[in-house]
């Protein structure tokens, strides 16, 4: 059986669908692959972030997309925020939202 992919409100799926061109390629590719072979594809595609969150690794010529997700239900991934890398550590502000979302998901 397949996984499937969702989002957590049709404001993350707008904010990830607006990456840069390259960025969103990478991204919809690394989605395919997490679609037939399951969200565990480690590095360099996908990350643990800890507490059962992980993120979509997506680079591009015009900079490093992340999308940060859970596995609810079955065989559902649940993109929870996305948005584009400006700095070498992941913001706290991204991971905290990403992690509020995720209980909210999870409950």
């Amino acid at each position: 059986m397949q996984w499937k992919i969702t989002f957590y409100s049709d404001k993350v799926e707008t904010l990830t669908l607006k990456f840069p061109s390259g960025v969103l390629a990478n991204f919809l590719h690394i989605s395919e692959m997490i679609e037939e072979l399951g969200p565990n594809l480690g590095k360099p595609y996908v990350g643990a972030l800890g507490s059962g969150l992980y993120e979509i690794r997506a680079k591009g010529k015009e900079g490093i997309g992340r999308s940060m997700y859970c596995v609810a239900k079955g065989r559902e991934v649940v993109i929870l925020h996305s948005f584009i890398k400006k700095t070498q550590k992941t913001p706290k502000k991204e991971l905290d939202l990403a992690k509020k979302r995720m209980k909210e998901v999870l409950k």
